[in-house]
């Protein structure tokens, strides 16, 4: 019997996709729902199980914690790419680790359902019509307005499609950027502080990693316009926190539309909590039921795979 942890999640949606009874003789699977506190807590819970589902970056699976689990075998983790997963830490106790397919859309639809929260003040008027209020503010149209992306692969290339249909002008920014694909969807390339200054919405599409960590700090924002609004829903640490309170706090831009964090879950005494021109969303991006089918089928799948001797999706 395998023992398999599935970790964080937070729906408890593993169990409504997958039919547990179906694998009861073969898998013991244990569902955890909630984050653990620290890394010992979770040393302590999983030192038993041998394969561990993981959703997203969720928990860390540092080198410190691969080395506390000694019957770890299998890291399945949702998507193709996990920058919580020490890899090289898993290569040298001969941890098999597999991902799954991840559907892009349902993060361009989010990241557009903040842009249009934002523009329109969907936050403050939901809140005011509660309480009895009529028409307390007054929004922005999207056509002729200017959306700048920073990326354009999978996600940012959907924005772009969506922002013509709007008739929006839409520019780019990546330090790899594909100047032909760019030239294709009518996307005019910039450098990254024209783009700044120019836009009338910035929204963050690049993968995190050091070239791309704290790439909008207090000199970005001191660029952009007043009345711009940034929307990051790709990875916390590419917007310095603490400068990105301040310019909201100081209304050196107009505001914010976010789903991720540099800590998530977000501290309920966290500062961005508080502030009425931040319109904030729990990391939602690739939470629908297409993408969870997805994700538990696969890891399932992949599992499998591994106790036969061919295991499927791996990541090195």
């Amino acid at each position: 019997m395998i023992k398999v942890a599935v970790l964080d999640d937070y729906q408890n949606a593993f169990e409504h996709i997958i039919e547990i009874d179906n694998f009861k003789d073969k898998y013991n699977f244990q569902i955890l729902n909630e984050p653990f506190l620290n890394e010992a807590e979770a040393s302590v819970v999983l030192q038993e199980f041998e394969a561990l589902f993981i959703m997203r970056e969720r928990t860390p699976i540092t080198k410190s914690l691969i080395e506390s689990l000694p019957n770890l075998k299998y890291l399945m983790t949702s998507g193709m790419r996990n920058k919580a997963i020490d890899l090289e830490a898993a290569k040298s106790r001969n941890i098999i680790v597999c991902g799954t397919e991840l559907n892009s859309n349902p993060t361009a639809e989010l990241a557009w359902m903040l842009i249009l929260g934002l523009a329109r003040n969907i936050k403050q008027e939901v809140d005011n019509m509660f309480q009895g209020y009529w028409q307390t503010s007054i929004g922005l149209e999207l056509k002729g307005k200017m959306l700048g992306l920073i990326g354009l692969g999978k996600i940012g290339t959907q924005m772009a499609n969506i922002a013509r249909a709007f008739g929006m002008e839409v520019v780019a920014w990546s330090e790899n950027l594909d100047l032909t694909h760019a030239n294709k969807l009518g996307v005019l390339p910039m450098s990254k502080e024209d783009l700044l200054a120019s836009s009338d919405i910035i929204s963050i599409h690049v993968v995190l990693g050091e070239r791309y960590k704290n790439l909008i700090t207090s000199k970005e924002f001191k660029l952009m316009k007043k009345t711009s609004f940034l929307i990051n829903t790709s990875r916390g640490p590419i917007v310095n926190e603490s400068d990105l309170i301040k310019a909201l706090e100081d209304e050196t831009i107009a505001g914010a539309g976010l789903d991720v964090y540099v800590k998530e879950p977000l501290p309920q005494d966290h500062k961005l909590r508080f502030l009425s021109n931040a319109l904030l969303l729990p990391h939602l991006g690739y939470v629908t039921a297409e993408n969870y089918a997805l994700f538990y089928s696969q890891m399932l799948e992949n599992l499998e795979s591994c106790l036969e001797g061919k295991p499927l999706r791996t990541i090195s």
